[in-house]
């Protein structure tokens, strides 16, 4: 059996389609790519010359295209023919002397890329095919010096050509006068706005305005000539020295505002030395929801990653938006984002635990700060003190909650003052709860809590289990009941018969029906829901028989669940509504009544009304209207009443 060996045929345009539809986001990586392979270069030369120069000049041409000059380290023939050659091949996997850092790198992560590089991952000049046909290299080694100048020109079709140029000759392109290369690109159809000087001046800077290297762009001026305007920095923002604490404050706002857009509460220094990080934190000056996915502001190696990297934080601190540098973190395969790995989980616990200790930090004493910052984020705080004890206790001595007795703290409600017995503190889990007992717990004193909130119950059912000397508990219908008056006998032996048949109205709402006094008297009745009666009807309902087959195991649920009712209706007794109800004669008239509390017991607690409610509704209040109008006749809509006029008889 015979057979041969041949290589994969690469379409180079399939390829650049791929990359820029599915890895990039946009063609505005070329520069990044361009920027990234120059810095690099330059780091190789400098490890050959520590005082070689770092610049990287961009300088935009007359024809619309664009050029990038380097003082990197440059390549020969060989190297240029080795590494340009091949799509995927990477000077910066060798292990032997640095040569020429400018070629196309596609690193699997598999490799043993080196960690003074820039470039890790991503694809070098290829990515330049998203914005033009032809690439034109002119590179200067400052490994053989006396090496001739080569030119590499590469076409989107596939194509290269290699040379060695003699710089003498009047007809080659301009050389390097030292070590360097300079990469020439003209614009592809309907890629012209990416190499327009604005659109390059304003990606340079958004990608190399940290970078450590001489980051430039050539402008011309009005009166003709041209200049250089720097775009890099020399100094990471937070790093950069102030006279004070406030006039570093200030400075770091206004880069916040520039970099994110907008004015930050406070800061937060991140500091992560293993990870090589460094950076800041930026409170917002407005809430967000907790399911907000914070992105945040990555530069590796102080060439920007992207604005929109997610994951840097723990979920709970969706406050904060970050900026910052690190080197240890692997980028994904477009450096757009980070690879989840063991580094990632670790640098996220790190710098969660430094926002974690900032808070904590700030809000153990009162300041103007800390009452802005609960104000504001307050529902951060609730997410934090879910899973964290430290900030569980601080959160009961800080955090209000709306109660019947006053917006109070956990801590005022469950200890008192000096001589004072601790009370029995009580929640609700849901707002429409709370809505239906509050007037009512109110007026009798009873402090129940609103936890119907998201993190409430759980922080509560926290608190709850960590300090059980505080009382804490979830409201039941008995807490509300044992704190309302009892009917004096004689009165309860008068409406039994009464009370019983209002049941009988309320059967098919699964609510039974009582009768107490309590204040206000304003208030006719209150709806208490008890939470295993509610599962008892759940159970009920799954026991019912579908069609002529009965549910086995809901039979065996029915045994178990019995008779018990989901509601209660709480008449009061003091309320001269519910006493002109429970002397009506009229049977009908009673049982609307009925409904009608039941349903504006449902309203009272903000709950909207399902349609067999409303229906319930519409058809007590028909009820009542027709006793109290008998002369008044239902008609059906369309009917006639023998008053319509000739034009609507016809």
């Amino acid at each position: 059996m015979t057979g041969r060996t041949d290589a994969f045929q690469v379409d180079l345009r399939g390829l650049v389609d791929l990359l820029s539809r599915h890895l990039y986001s946009s063609p505005r990586v070329y520069l990044r790519e361009l920027l990234q392979n120059g810095v690099d270069a330059i780091t190789a030369r400098r490890a050959l010359d520590p005082a070689a120069p770092a610049q990287v000049l961009l300088r935009p041409l007359d024809d619309g295209g664009l050029e990038v000059h380097d003082t990197g380290v440059g390549l020969t023939a060989d190297e240029a023919r080795d590494l340009l050659a091949t799509i995927g091949r990477s000077s910066k996997r060798d292990t032997g002397p640095l040569p020429g850092v400018v070629g196309g790198e596609l690193e699997d992560g598999f490799g043993g890329g080196r960690a003074e590089f820039l470039g890790q991952f991503g694809i070098g000049l290829l990515s330049a095919f998203m914005v033009a046909d032809e690439i034109d290299l002119v590179s200067r080694s400052a490994r053989d010096p006396q090496a001739a100048p080569v030119r590499w020109r590469g076409y989107a079709d596939g194509r290269y050509e290699l040379t060695e140029l003699d710089p003498t000759d009047p007809t080659v392109p301009p050389v390097p006068d030292g070590p360097g290369s300079v990469v020439r690109l003209r614009p592809s159809r309907d890629a012209e706005h990416w190499l327009e000087p604005d659109t390059v001046a304003a990606l340079a800077a958004d990608f190399g305005g940290l970078l450590p290297v001489d980051v430039s762009v050539e402008v011309r001026l009005d009166g003709g000539g041209t200049a250089r305007r720097r775009l890099s920095g020399d100094e990471l923002p937070w790093r950069a020295t102030h006279a004070d604490d406030a006039e570093r404050a200030r400075a770091l706002a206004a880069y916040c505002e520039r970099t994110l857009g907008f004015t930050p509460l406070a800061h937060i220094d991140l500091d992560l030395p293993v990870a090589g990080l460094t950076g800041v934190a930026f409170v917002l000056p407005a809430a967000v929801a907790p399911t907000t996915v914070a992105h945040h502001r990555v530069s590796l190696k102080r060439m920007l990653l992207g604005t929109g990297v997610e994951s840097l934080l723990p979920e709970w601190a969706f406050f904060v938006r970050c900026v910052v540098d690190a080197s240890a973190l692997r980028p994904t395969a477009s450096r757009e984002g980070l690879f989840e790995d063991d580094v990632l989980f670790a640098t996220r616990e790190a710098l969660g635990e430094q926002v974690r200790a900032w808070t904590l930090d700030t809000l153990a004493e009162p300041s103007p700060l800390a009452r802005s910052f609960l104000s504001t984020h307050h529902l951060a705080v609730r997410a934090l003190a879910v899973q964290d004890d430290a900030m569980l206790d601080l959160a009961a001595r800080v955090l209000p909650f709306e109660t019947t007795v006053g917006t109070r703290t956990l801590t005022d409600l469950a200890e008192p003052a000096e001589g004072e017995a601790p009370a029995r503190v009580l929640w609700t889990t849901s707002v429409e709860e709370y809505r239906r007992v509050a007037a009512v717990a109110a007026a009798q004193g009873l402090p129940v809590l609103n936890a119907g909130y998201v993190y409430d119950a759980d922080l509560l059912a926290r608190v709850a289990r960590r300090r059980p000397q505080w009382r804490l508990a979830p409201v039941a219908p008995g807490d509300l009941e044992a704190v309302l008056g009892e009917v004096e006998p004689l009165r309860e032996l008068e409406v039994t018969d009464a009370l019983a048949a209002l049941g009988d109205d309320l059967a098919d709402q699964d609510c039974d029906v009582q009768l107490r006094v309590f204040s206000p008297s304003e208030v006719p009745a209150m709806l208490l829901t008890d939470r295993d009666g509610e599962h008892a009807r759940q159970a009920r309902d799954a026991a019912a028989p579908v069609g002529d087959a009965t549910d086995v195991w809901g039979s065996v649920l029915a045994g178990l669940t019995g008779p018990a009712r989901a509601r209660r209706l709480v008449l009061n007794d003091a309320n001269p509504t519910v006493r002109a109800l429970l002397a009506a004669a009229d049977a009908p008239v009673r049982a609307a009544g009925a409904r009608s509390l039941y349903v504006t017991a449902l309203l009272a607690s903000g709950r909207p009304l399902a349609g067999a409610e409303a229906g319930l509704l519409d058809d007590a209040l028909r009820t009542l209207l027709e006793r109290a109008l008998p002369d008044a006749r239902t008609t059906e809509p369309g009917a006639a009443t023998g008053h319509e006029t000739e034009d609507d008889a016809r």
